[in-house]
Parts: C-alpha cells; sequence; structure tokens
C-alpha cells in the first residue's frame, strides 16, 4: 500500500540528513578520502523536486549533489559505496562524491563544474523529445551558478527551444563563502525572465511548498509550456565543505547559523506526521543507513590496474602513459 505524500516527503528529507552525517563520519574516519560537500539543511529542495517529477523524467545536479541522487531514487547504500570510491558503487568508485550518476532512476550526474548542469540537461532532455518522449528535465544549480555563461546559454536555448525543462536555484545566501548580495546584480528570478522564462519563488525549507510549486511547472513543462525557474531560498546548515570543520573559516556569525537552523525542513515536514508515523519512519531509516555503512565498507577498492577503464565511449583503450 502506498504511503501517503507527507510520509513519503519525510521519508526523503529524513533519509538524505541521516545520510548525510553517516558520511560525514565516514570522512572522519577516514573511510571517504578528500571531503564531501554536504547536503544539510537543503533537504526540502530535493525532495519536493523530485517528489514531483516521474520515474523516467530526468536530473543533473551540483557538487553538493547527494541529495539530489537519493531524492531520485538511487539506492542510499550504492550511494555511500559511491563516496567510498568503492567497486561496488553507483560507478564502481569513479565518481565518488562529487560526480555519481544512476541513469536508471534518471539521474544524469552530479557535476563538479558550477552551472553546467543546465546544459547538459537542456541538452538530454531535448533530445528524450526528439524521440517523442515526454519526459521532463531538472537542472539543480546553487546561487553562484547565476552568472556563469554556461547557464545562461541554457536559458537561451532552452526559451527558443521550448525545451520542458526545470531550472532549479538553490539559493542558500553563499557561493561558498561569498554572500549572494556580494555577487549577484539584480535578482535571480530576473535573470530567466530576460530570456522570457517564467520565474518563481519558494521557501525551500518547506518540502510540500516546494514540492506543490515544482508539480504545477512540471505540468506545464510537459503540456508544451517550456522551461521555468524555480528559485528555491534555502540555509546551509553545515560547512560548505568539510574541510571547513579543520579550517574554520569565518564567513557566518553565530547568530546568523542559528536563525538558519530554526528552519529546519526535517522538523517541518516531521510535524506534519503523527509521533508513531515519525518514529517507525526514523527506526526504518537507522536499519537501512546501518546496513549501506556496511555494504560500502565491505565493498573492493578499485584495482588501479583499470583506472583508464571506460575513458571513451567508445570502448578504445588508453595508450598507457610514460614511466
Amino acid at each position: 500500500m502506498a504511503e501517503p505524500e507527507a510520509v513519503r516527503l519525510y521519508r526523503t528529507v529524513r533519509l538524505i540528513r541521516r545520510f548525510e552525517e553517516r558520511a560525514i563520519d565516514l570522512v572522519r574516519s577516514g573511510a571517504i578520502v578528500g571531503g564531501i560537500h554536504p547536503y544539510l539543511g537543503q533537504e526540502g529542495v530535493a525532495a519536493g523536486v523530485c517528489g514531483a517529477l516521474r520515474a523516467d523524467d530526468i536530473v543533473a545536479g551540483t557538487h553538493r549533489g547527494h541529495g539530489h541522487v537519493l531524492a531520485k531514487g538511487a539506492d542510499p547504500a550504492r550511494m555511500l559505496a559511491e563516496l567510498c570510491g568503492r567497486e561496488n558503487g553507483l560507478n564502481r568508485g569513479r565518481g565518488g562524491s562529487m560526480h555519481a550518476a544512476d541513469f536508471g532512476v534518471g539521474v544524469y550526474g552530479a557535476n563538479a563544474i558550477v552551472g553546467a548542469s543546465g546544459a547538459i540537461i537542456t541538452g538530454a532532455v531535448w533530445a528524450l523529445r526528439r524521440r517523442g518522449g515526454d519526459q521532463v528535465g531538472v537542472s539543480f544549480f546553487g546561487d553562484g551558478a547565476v552568472n556563469e555563461g554556461m547557464l545562461l546559454e541554457a536559458f537561451n536555448l532552452a526559451a527558443l527551444w521550448q525545451v520542458p525543462v526545470l531550472f532549479v536555484c538553490e539559493n542558500n545566501g553563499y557561493a561558498t563563502t561569498m554572500p549572494v548580495d556580494g555577487a549577484v546584480a539584480g535578482t535571480i528570478t530576473g535573470r530567466a525572465e530576460a530570456f522570457g522564462i517564467r520565474a518563481t519563488v519558494v521557501d525551500g525549507q518547506d518540502p510540500e511548498a516546494v514540492r506543490d510549486v515544482t508539480a504545477a511547472a512540471v505540468a506545464r513543462a510537459r503540456s508544451g509550456g517550456g522551461p521555468e525557474l524555480i528559485e528555491a531560498r534555502t540555509y546551509r546548515f553545515d560547512a560548505h565543505h568539510t574541510f571547513e570543520h579543520a579550517v574554520r573559516l569565518d564567513y557566518r556569525d553565530a547568530d546568523e547559523v542559528a536563525r538558519g537552523r530554526s528552519r529546519d525542513p526535517v522538523a517541518i515536514q516531521g510535524d506534519r506526521l503523527a509521533a508513531d508515523v515519525r518514529a517507525r519512519v526514523d527506526a526504518e531509516i537507522e536499519t537501512l543507513l546501518a546496513e549501506a555503512v556496511q555494504f560500502a565498507l565491505s565493498g573492493d577498492e578499485p584495482d588501479p590496474a583499470g583506472a583508464l577503464d571506460h575513458l571513451y565511449a567508445s570502448g578504445l583503450v588508453a595508450r598507457a602513459g610514460g614511466h
């Protein structure tokens, strides 16, 4: 029997929250090498957007992309194994934290290039439409991407060709450490409106508000209405990257972080559930993630001899390097 949508949304935000907290533990233990960009605090955006999509719709994310991958339906155990660089990961340990993909659930990859998801997903969903499909694509990006040329070029082509793509800006107020007010002239929605693209602002901390706005935009796009932009105003609870746990960069004061944390998407959605339902979901997720950690750490590390495998889509074998 299908769960009520309020429960499904809570399950997703809670899964992402606890997955990220487990991943941070694995960074500290050394099981995840190089660190991660935690999605803590922004769970309502991924859950709400992906909760309004069909299974065959496609998404592309950012360097802070774990939430997008999980919300779209990827296996948390294989995702965690990917972060640990193991052969049983989603991409056999080759994608890691910033490049995880799962075409089976429509995740066309996280991406470490700021703003690149806009071009990728616009082209991909345009190609699917040319083949006769009616899928919708979603490009996630942060406020730091809205001045990038490739994103603006994607806006232009999407508007010209009426591509069914939804541009979702996760405006958490900072591009790494740069406040949005010091980087963006005009408005984020105005960027899209300049290309004739409908733009909406939504409270990104409320999963149901995000879901409702997305569902309406997706319906319009699927029926031929062309691209839209959603600016989801959210807040990053943790570091831009886990290296900050050691470096302690000083760009947000404690009062600001406390205000941001006061509107927690997990708590907002959880308060809509009966206490016993919430407790059951929490317990199920703890079991799921305990098994995911065991699965990830039991995986083999890739053989360095295969480092050049899959480098070319044609299957061409790369020439061995010099010594």
